[in-house]
């Protein structure tokens, strides 16, 4: 080989990466198994069902509608996300790094927060809330239990009063837990996914945003095409609006 031949080139002179060298040729890959709400991840309406024939949005039932290779209407049947992102970076309002465990963010505290902010929420908007529990990532135990979130009333003002149609979060799992409402420990998942049809985005990272103060952006996210799945992994991006 010629010494003035980078190694790893791809030509002519590098004999060790001919096809009359396949022995020098090898490649990599890798396998994948995971939980499909792991990570930062979307919930699909299907990922809760309400009733004893456990319906779901649009009123799909299990006996029809899920069988052997998961939901025949799943996570792999929905678009893309390219709408306007507003942060709301509750735990600033409330003057904190991350708010206390068990915290309930109200619609009250989310008014608040879009004033504090100076933003306007419009029809159409992927809402993030920012509890701060990034803050204290990886850290299992401090990350996981006890984590504030979002309260019913909270989810009711984005939806039914702003029209918001998709609604993440920094936290584990959307809600306040344990849950303040005694008959239902995931009224949050409930209400948006079964009644309303609107997704969730859960354990997004927000702390450059926030720390940026970008609380406005061009949102663009869309899951794995995971057949029959109720969730799937996905990678956000926001856009700065300037």
């Amino acid at each position: 080989m010629d010494d003035k031949t980078p190694r790893g080139v791809l030509n002519d002179k590098n004999p060790l990466l001919t096809q009359n060298n396949p022995e020098h040729v090898t490649w990599s890959g890798d396998a994948l198994s995971m939980y499909t709400h792991t990570g930062t991840h979307i919930d699909a309406y299907h990922h809760f069902c309400l009733g004893l024939d456990c319906h779901t949005y649009n009123g799909f039932k299990t006996d029809e509608h899920l069988g052997d290779q998961g939901w025949k209407v799943a996570v792999d049947k929905m678009l893309p996300i390219i709408t306007r992102g507003i942060l709301l970076d509750v735990a600033a309002h409330k003057q904190v790094q991350m708010l206390e465990p068990s915290y309930g963010i109200s619609g009250d505290n989310l008014e608040a927060t879009v004033k504090r902010e100076r933003v306007t929420l419009q029809k159409g908007d992927a809402v993030l809330i920012r509890t701060g529990r990034m803050s204290v990532w990886p850290d299992p135990q401090k990350y996981t239990y006890n984590e504030p979130g979002l309260k019913l009333d909270g989810a009711r003002w984005l939806v039914e009063e702003k029209g918001t149609i998709v609604v993440g979060a920094d936290n584990l799992s959307m809600e306040q837990w344990p849950s303040s409402d005694p008959n239902n420990p995931t009224p949050i998942h409930s209400y948006l996914l079964v009644k309303c049809g609107v997704p969730i985005i859960e354990v997004l990272w927000l702390e450059e945003l926030a720390g940026d103060h970008v609380y406005e952006f061009a949102f663009i996210s869309a899951p794995l095409k995971i057949r029959g799945a109720t969730g799937a992994p996905l990678r956000p991006i926001a856009i700065p609006v300037r």
